[in-house]
């Protein structure tokens, strides 16, 4: 049975957060033109800092010690711009043919490890609640029962989407992908953890994460954790003029966003 958009996954017993991030920052940005003509989306700024800066943050809070970040379109600007960072350290992962989301992440797992690792969008943006969002996903994986476990926004919460939502969740937080035409009280945020061992089995350069995802959901490994706080939805122009208007409401504009990290000395 579904649940309501107030349900999460049940906590498991003292997990740690993972060590090593893999950054998604890839992507052609295509909705986006004309701000990413001249500069890759995860550059575009949002809030006072590029949406990449924001992502980097939030890991580097959590603890988070190393970040693995794919570029391709205009990728010089983003080696660049990360050259001078220290927290978390930084790896590039350049493709010279874009792989997608899940290609992106296999053909870096040379640099991944073998331990269960955040993936993160780097065109996402959100505001967390009481609990940091990846401190709370990492005490919600539990590696006994979850192969992939995906952060989640209800759908009617989430700033600037009108789409139809993502997944239903049930009671334990297991995950199940709407049907066509149906609507789904839950969309996916940008962020999950999963386990890089499944890459493996793989063999195509270049797939999603989709693919991975539908697998884990057909071996009941599939799980969910609704997010707490804000999340926007920044896919185009407009939507980046209507997040940085909302971000300067009284309300919005005394949350937490995290500002680039300089070097240390």
């Amino acid at each position: 049975m579904s649940v309501s958009a107030a349900a999460v996954a049940t906590p498991a017993p003292a997990a740690s957060v993972p060590h090593t991030a893999m950054v998604l920052a890839a992507g052609l940005g295509l909705r986006m033109r004309p701000l990413t003509l001249t500069r890759p989306k995860p550059l575009v700024e949002v809030g006072g800092a590029p949406l990449l800066d924001h992502a980097l943050d939030r890991l580097a809070e959590s603890g988070v010690e190393r970040a693995v970040v794919n570029t391709h379109h205009l990728g010089a600007m983003i080696e660049s711009h990360l050259a001078d960072r220290s927290s978390p350290a930084i790896t590039l992962s350049p493709e010279a043919d874009l792989l997608e989301t899940g290609g992106g992440v296999r053909h870096a797992l040379p640099h991944l490890g073998t331990d269960p690792i955040f993936v993160v969008n780097a065109d996402i943006l959100w505001l967390d609640g009481p609990i940091p969002a990846l401190k709370r996903l990492a005490a919600t994986w539990d590696p006994a029962v979850m192969d992939v476990l995906l952060l989640l926004m209800p759908t009617v919460a989430a700033v600037g989407y009108d789409g139809p939502g993502d997944y239903h969740m049930e009671a334990d937080g297991r995950l199940r992908y709407r049907a066509e035409g149906e609507l789904a009280p839950f969309v996916f945020a940008g962020v999950h953890i999963v386990k890089p061992e499944l890459y493996h089995a793989i063999t195509e350069n270049r797939f999603s994460n989709l693919r991975l995802w539908q697998q884990a959901e057909e071996a009941g490994r599939l799980y969910g954790m609704r997010h707490d706080g804000v999340w926007f939805h920044v896919g185009t122009p407009e939507a980046v003029e209507e997040v940085n208007t909302l971000l300067g409401h009284p309300i919005l504009h005394d949350a937490k966003l995290s500002q680039p990290r300089k070097a240390e000395p």
